[in-house]
């Protein structure tokens, strides 16, 4: 293998990894891990990709449900990215993630895989009303920073740019990425893995939008829609029990060929990620 020049990548995750929010479950989601293949398919036209990852999950499900799973996949290459649903949970224990998290990254690693996570962004600049998790989002990345390291596995740092809490780069629910913000993920993971073509362009910021960015009553009128058509629908769920992945497995459980995609239109007149 030359260098950056993957044979079999592996994603393990939750919704984001799965792709909700680029695209939708009639036409089919693509999501950054896609994105990410084709980039390693435009290199190596012979790159197998499998996608694990399935909505809802918390990180010790991904761990208990992916993990052995991906194992015996052998990739070369191996992204993990989970946490965000811990985050939401009343009984968040940033180590108790980190822990699955590191347990994951131990043994890819071990078998020889190429590994890459991500941190997490300020949600307290997507959303006002995540101001009380917003410690939370901190204490994890600063243990997934440091389990990373033990084993050294790539980090793409999501959480220390300004971009990534701009509004286009997420969907109207707030909790995952537009096709823009998928394709912004996938350059950042690239470049963490400096993987050819890559750069750091995806910091940049996006031109200033066309429309002012609401403010005072507007902005609060807006937060108070979200958390009508979002928030309490979400919450609903956790309280029934009830999960947006109960019942759905991996869209692509086994290394299959990669099929490149045209450039995402979404993309015309932004910084290029």
């Amino acid at each position: 293998m030359r260098d950056g020049e993957y044979q079999r990548y592996v994603a393990l995750g939750d919704s984001q990894t799965e792709g909700l929010g680029d695209g939708d479950d009639t036409v089919g989601l693509r999501g950054w891990a896609d994105r990410l293949a084709e980039q390693l398919a435009a290199q190596n036209p012979g790159v197998r990709y499998a996608n694990l990852a399935v909505r809802g999950r918390l990180a010790g499900q991904v761990r208990e449900e992916q993990l052995d799973a991906a194992l015996a996949l052998r990739p070369d290459l191996a992204t993990v990215a989970a946490g965000v649903n811990d985050l939401l949970r009343p009984r968040f224990d940033a180590d108790e993630v980190a822990g699955h998290l590191e347990a994951m990254f131990a043994a890819l690693t071990a078998q020889g895989a190429r590994v890459a996570t991500v941190t997490f962004p300020d949600v307290t600049r997507i959303t006002s009303l995540a101001r009380p998790i917003g410690s939370r989002v901190g204490a994890l990345n600063h243990r997934i920073r440091a389990a990373a390291h033990r084993h050294q596995v790539a980090v793409a740092e999501a959480s220390v740019h300004a971009v990534v809490t701009d509004p286009r780069l997420w969907s109207p629910d707030r909790l995952h990425a537009s096709p823009l913000g998928h394709a912004r993920i996938a350059a950042a993971v690239a470049d963490a893995l400096r993987l050819p073509g890559s750069s750091d362009a995806w910091t940049h910021p996006l031109p200033p939008p066309p429309i002012p960015v609401p403010a005072g009553w507007r902005a609060t009128a807006g937060e108070l829609r979200w958390a009508g058509s979002f928030l309490g629908p979400w919450l609903g769920r956790r309280l029934r029990g009830r999960s947006s992945g109960d019942g759905r497995t991996a869209k692509r459980p086994q290394l299959l060929p990669v099929h490149l995609l045209p450039a995402p239109g979404e993309e015309k007149g932004a910084t290029a990620p």
